[in-house]
């Protein structure tokens, strides 16, 4: 039987660069040289001006580089009272080069920037299997520049390792499709098991596209391709389960609490806080009554006349509350439009128009292939990373942040390369031209729209990307014509796709991110965020004029740090000069003096929340017990537990203020306010550095 194809139509006999038989032109390795040292360059450029970055896991890193213990469990701190929200995959990388070359600042982000380098390759390796050279390229440079990659990337927040491991085995599902490789299989599955042990069920994400492509195009019998699934499912469940494992079974007493969770359990916080409470919000993630609830300023878990707005009568619960729930919390209105939004679009949306349109030709154009075409196995693969991942994204009522979509963009990356190459191929077809011209057009008229968001910013740029945006549309539309016009073609429309999001990336890597809530680029109109540090509406610890103790209400940016001192009760800084639970607290340097005086202790000191403690640990060196965890409401250390701890001897001072003050913790007041209370009615009382201190080895009476 003859198949006549329309000229210029995908041949779907050709599967693309044979791994037998690998052919580069002669550009292609200095190409790839200059896309990686390009990388490095733009990632490591000034690396250290965020310090710390985020002190929640810096404190962390810190601890793993002084306890073995703390290494394994993700302990916040070295006397082992209690752990991040999170499994500590990311924190042993970081605390690995601290304990080589010493922890600081560089120590701990340059292995991120470097997950960056080794992300773009892995995806030019990948795509580039598929598609070629030239694709393989696009979608590294793309993935690159993407403003929300610039900034986790250059962060201490466990999505860089998240992303590397998810690309990782993205290529090894790749590999795997080409000859049903078993081996390869395997690796993609414990790949994706150490992604949980980096964030936990987000590393799941991608596994839908996964197994799709692999069931669907594998050239082997279908049992077959079901059993070595299943293997790969048991990969993934040991690979993942090992470390589950050992906490569970590690006496309890004998180990730091697992915070973020209920009963000191990480398949609880897997589950439930990690896991179901990010979808429908409770457990401890808004929307259900949890850690949103908790956490309105003035609310329940907020001391009154802390700094916060709405004091003792604000609604808990209430919009704009540390959970997220339908009402949006930090990451907008839940809903389909949620990636477009003002808080989001900028981020990461530039191309996901142009990559979910170029799926779909993608689909279109493979539709008569073989049910082994690599192709259309790679457009699943990518495709369904990426429709997922937006999919659950968008409709999560639970705790969201702008920054978790650079799990978004390999997949964007990836999808614009292929569908594009497929497009390009059939260029000489109406079809092609008209998906390379509305794929260009949409792009550049969502360009437009976002670089608007900025108006500051750059304000030509907008113009000159509609402009050429159109003219490449036109263009493109017109039959091809000589070969150098086509590259020239090819060439404008790359560069109006990634006009906006490098200039946005280019800002990114050029400024200093501190805090629990960082974001990409430049300031934005209408930018919800949460409320700034002295109660406007601004986003927490976001970038913004060094040492600012205010929100700003047209930018949606707060200070970097925060005013120094600061008190539970309403002192500059509220929240013990945290600046808010996305803040960066300063510490006064009579405090810290005294806290690293008292460094042969278990703990130095105590105070509520991992910000306060963490920003005080940082500044000592010293040992620093997070009470409640991260927002103050874990229920660790109990008040009996901390009692003994004084009794015998472990803690030397307790520094009120910080998070989690009166009232904080799930149940009822928390063993926070009980703790603090049990202290002020047994010690004295003294001023250091504008924070009221307790001196716990000299009681009262």
């Amino acid at each position: 039987m003859t198949t006549t194809l329309d000229p210029g139509a995908p041949t779907h006999a050709e599967p693309g660069p044979s791994p037998a038989t690998p052919t580069r032109p002669r550009w292609e390795l200095p190409a790839l040289a200059a896309l990686l040292v390009a990388t490095a360059v733009l990632y490591l450029w000034d690396i250290t001006a965020s310090g710390y970055a985020n002190s929640f896991y810096a404190a962390a890193v810190q601890a793993g580089t002084q306890s073995w213990k703390a290494f394994f469990f993700g302990s916040l701190d070295p006397g082992n009272a209690i752990t991040v929200d999170k499994p500590p995959a990311s924190l042993w990388v970081m605390a690995l080069s601290g304990r080589i070359f010493g922890f600081s600042s560089a120590s701990m982000l340059v292995p991120q920037a470097l997950m960056a380098v080794g992300a773009v390759a892995l995806l030019w390796a990948t795509v580039r299997r598929i598609a070629g050279p030239a694709a393989g390229l696009l979608a590294g440079a793309v993935f690159a520049l993407t403003p929300v990659a610039v900034l986790m990337f250059t962060f201490n927040n466990p999505d860089a390792l998240l992303v590397l491991l998810m690309v990782g085995a993205a290529y090894a599902t790749t590999r795997a499709i080409e000859k049903a490789g078993t081996r390869w299989l395997l690796l993609a599955g414990v790949l994706i098991g150490v992604a949980f042990l980096t964030k936990m069920l987000q590393g799941f994400l991608v596994l839908p596209g996964f197994v799709l492509a692999y069931l669907w195009a594998a050239p082997t019998t279908i049992w077959r391709r079901i059993r070595q699934v299943l293997a790969a499912g048991v990969a993934v469940v040991v690979s993942a389960g090992w470390w589950i494992l050992a906490v569970a079974l590690w006496p309890a007493a004998d180990r730091p609490y697992i915070g973020g969770s209920t009963d000191n359990s990480p398949l609880e916080l897997a589950f439930g806080y990690n896991g179901l409470g990010r979808i429908f919000g409770g457990s401890g993630n808004g929307g259900g009554g949890g850690r949103g609830a908790e956490m309105v300023p003035g609310g329940a878990g907020f001391p009154a006349g802390s700094g916060s707005p709405g004091g003792a009568g604000a609604v808990p619960g209430g919009p704009g509350g540390f959970g997220g729930g339908p009402g949006g919390g930090f990451g907008g209105q839940t809903g389909l439009g949620r990636l477009f939004s003002t808080e989001i679009g900028g981020q990461i949306s530039w191309l996901l128009p142009a990559a979910l349109l170029l799926l779909v030709a993608g689909l279109w154009f493979t539709r008569s292939a073989a049910r082994t075409d690599r192709t259309r196995a790679a457009l699943l693969l990518w495709g369904g990373w990426t429709v997922v991942t937006m999919g659950v994204f968008s409709l999560m009522e639970g705790t969201f942040h702008p920054y978790y979509t650079v799990a978004l963009a390999p997949g964007i990356a990836a999808l614009v390369a292929i569908g594009g190459h497929q497009a390009w191929r059939a260029r000489d077809t109406w079809t092609g031209r008209a998906t390379l011209a509305v794929a260009a057009a949409v792009t550049a008229v969502w360009s437009f729209v976002l670089l608007g968001r900025s108006p500051e910013f750059l304000p030509w740029l907008r113009w000159v990307v509609l402009v050429a945006g159109i003219l490449a549309t036109a263009v493109l539309l017109v039959p091809a014509g000589r070969r150098r016009w086509l590259a020239v073609v090819a060439a404008t429309t790359a560069l109006v796709g990634v006009a906006g999001p490098a200039a946005y990336a280019v800002d990114t890597a050029g400024t200093a991110h501190q805090g629990s809530i960082p974001s990409a680029g430049p300031a934005v109109e209408g930018a919800r965020g949460g409320f700034g540090i002295a109660g406007g509406p601004g986003g927490f610890g976001d970038r913004g004029v060094p040492g600012s103790t205010s929100g700003d209400a047209v930018t949606g940016r707060t200070g970097r740090g925060g005013a120094p001192g600061g008190d539970a009760s309403g002192a500059p800084g509220g929240f013990g000069g945290a600046g808010g639970p996305g803040g960066e607290e300063t510490t006064d340097s009579a405090l810290a003096e005294l806290v690293r005086g008292a460094s042969g202790y278990r703990w130095a000191a105590a105070t509520l929340g991992s910000q306060s403690a963490g920003s005080l640990q940082l500044a000592t060196g010293a040992s620093v017990m997070a009470i409640g965890g991260f927002t103050g409401s874990d229920p660790a250390p109990t008040l009996e537990q901390f009692q003994a701890w004084v009794s015998s001897g472990d803690v030397r001072y307790f520094v009120s203020g910080g998070m989690g003050g009166p009232g904080g913790g799930r149940e009822g007041r928390g063993t926070g306010a009980q703790i603090q209370e049990w202290v002020q009615q047994h010690f004295t009382a003294t001023t250091v550095g504008g924070r009221t201190v307790y001196d716990l080895t000299a009681p009262t009476g």
